[in-house]
């Protein structure tokens, strides 16, 4: 009777040792699920924002293209006015330009972007006068387009500094890779903004720099993908406890 009572007790020991580990088990994998559930709510939210930025941005583009062309001498908030076309008159400085290296046409072809600084009433910045298609070898020098002398009139779009173009210098050791660097080399100040080239007197590009593509992408849809997989983990949870 004694060894009978002993072994109920070993098995109810044994029963409570067990629950306590399932317990501890338990709270340990809803841990585990709610830190992943966390990690696919902030994925959700970091695409939904890219979502909601490139939505603005695209809004930006579209309304700011449509505006009426003024005078760039007229503007007076660059970064309200970003993508607006305005004309301007001066003269290409020649003695600073730069070429951009990794660039590809539309149809694949490699080249460079082509930038010369533009003096306009006291101004300087740079002009994005497009693509040009690269030398016969790494080190030859692209065949360039002529560039006027004496005052030209130019229209063009309005573009932030911070969209620069990138890439190594032509010619130029690569230990920088924005204009603004090749700046402080040359000493050469300029204005917080570029123009990228449409059209002008004798200078209108071959392959102007061209709109984005207005499209939202897939950020939303990445976003509900994330939330997804937040209610899936749930889901599996409550599976596995069961």
């Amino acid at each position: 009777m004694s060894n009978r009572l002993l072994l109920m007790q070993h098995s109810k020991a044994r029963s409570k040792l067990s629950s306590k580990l399932k317990e501890k088990n338990s709270i340990f994998k809803w841990l585990v699920a709610l830190l992943l559930v966390s990690l696919c709510l902030i994925a959700a939210n970091w695409q939904y924002q890219r979502g909601v930025d490139r939505h603005a941005k695209n809004f930006k583009i579209e309304a700011n293209t449509k505006l009426a062309t003024i005078p760039l001498s007229e503007v007076k908030d660059f970064n309200a006015n970003e993508w607006r076309t305005v004309t301007a008159s001066g003269v290409f400085d020649t003695t600073h330009e730069v070429l951009l290296r990794n660039h590809y046409s539309d149809d694949g072809v490699y080249g460079f972007e082509y930038l010369t600084l533009f003096k306009s009433h006291g101004k300087n910045f740079w002009v994005d006068r497009g693509w040009v298609k690269a030398g016969a070898s790494a080190a030859a020098r692209p065949e360039m387009p002529s560039t006027p002398s004496g005052e030209v009139k130019i229209t063009g779009r309005i573009r932030l500094n911070s969209a620069l173009p990138h890439g190594s210098f032509f010619a130029i050791p690569s230990s920088g890779n924005l204009v603004s660097a090749w700046n402080l080399r040359a000493k050469v100040k300029t204005e917080s903004y570029y123009i990228d080239l449409i059209s002008g007197d004798s200078v209108t590009p071959q392959a102007p720099a061209e709109l984005p593509e207005l499209s939202d992408g897939p950020h939303m849809a990445y976003a509900l993908q994330w939330l997804f997989f937040a209610g899936l983990i749930l889901y599996g949870r409550f599976l596995i406890r069961r």
